[in-house]
């Protein structure tokens, strides 16, 4: 009770921190899941309805479909938004112009601070197949007929994942360059004395130091696999979307387009749930807790 008393001012600086949370967070959430075992109707009676929107979500095939597809797109996102941000990382380390390694952070880092519609209307500008100058190259330079990159199945989940990389490649770029800047530089001093070359030291002293920082950020970008939505709702259409629609898509038809809101409730818990799972794994694999 005193130690409460004694830090009395420091709860009373949380209370809105937690109040904001249980309004705009659990609050939500605990409405959603009750929703997800109702008949919602949006006016009228909401029965209860058991397991049953989770029975029709089971046996969707759309849903399964959407599952697929957000573990080859989300897949393919991280492991690529993990390994390039890396490599240009290390190399732009090994950068001694100054001038040049800011130029190159600020250039990688603005396509970051742009929202989904302007980068969704660059791609589909430069992959269009009458002016986009994908196609101009590949005409003039290579002599290959245009291809409609947009509107081809075989290109449509690849496209989504070079564009959310090159979309993140600058912010996840600057941790990385934030956790080799907290290396210390006795370690490289240490490196060079005993015949270590660049190479060598990268290997034996940048990526082990740079493990945690490592750890963070393949675990952030795993809790974002599952909520991928606003890119593929302004990139896809109806020629690709079989092959690019995701989970959180699914959930938006259901409820919004179709007004079917216990069913997206169902598959929002859903998500809910792949996202926690896979989480735990990559905790348990990375062995995140001895950070």
């Amino acid at each position: 009770m005193r130690l409460i008393r004694k830090n009395s001012i420091l709860y009373i600086m949380m209370l809105p921190v937690i109040l904001y949370f249980i309004i705009f967070a659990y609050y939500p959430l605990a409405k959603g899941l009750q929703t997800s075992f109702q008949e919602y109707k949006l006016m009228g009676e909401r029965p209860y309805i058991g397991l049953d929107n989770y029975r029709q979500v089971i046996h969707d095939p759309t849903f399964w479909d959407a599952l697929w597809n957000t573990l080859y797109i989300g897949g393919g996102i991280l492991l690529a938004g993990f390994l390039a941000p890396l490599f240009i990382a290390l190399s732009l380390n090994e950068v001694m112009k100054s001038w040049f390694k800011r130029t190159a952070q600020l250039v990688l880092y603005v396509p970051h601070l742009l929202s989904w519609v302007v980068i969704g209307g660059i791609f589909i500008f430069l992959l269009s197949p009458d002016s986009g100058l994908v196609n101009l190259l590949l005409v003039r330079v290579f002599g290959i007929q245009p291809v409609n990159f947009m509107a081809d199945e075989a290109w449509a989940r690849n496209i989504m994942i070079v564009s959310a990389v090159w979309k993140d490649m600058g912010y996840n770029c600057i941790l990385f360059l934030a956790g080799i800047a907290g290396i210390s530089p006795t370690l490289y001093e240490a490196a060079r004395m005993d015949g270590a070359t660049r190479w060598q030291q990268v290997r034996y002293v940048t990526l082990p130091q740079l493990m945690n920082t490592m750890k963070v950020i393949l675990l952030l970008n795993t809790l974002g696999i599952f909520r991928i939505f606003d890119q593929i709702f302004v990139m896809r259409n109806p020629a690709i979307a079989g092959k690019v629609d995701v989970l959180m898509m699914y959930t938006f038809q259901k409820g919004i387009m179709e007004i079917r809101i216990g069913p997206a409730a169902a598959a929002s818990f859903f998500v809910v749930l792949f996202t926690l799972v896979l989480a735990s794994v990559v905790r348990k694999t990375t062995r995140f807790d001895e950070v």
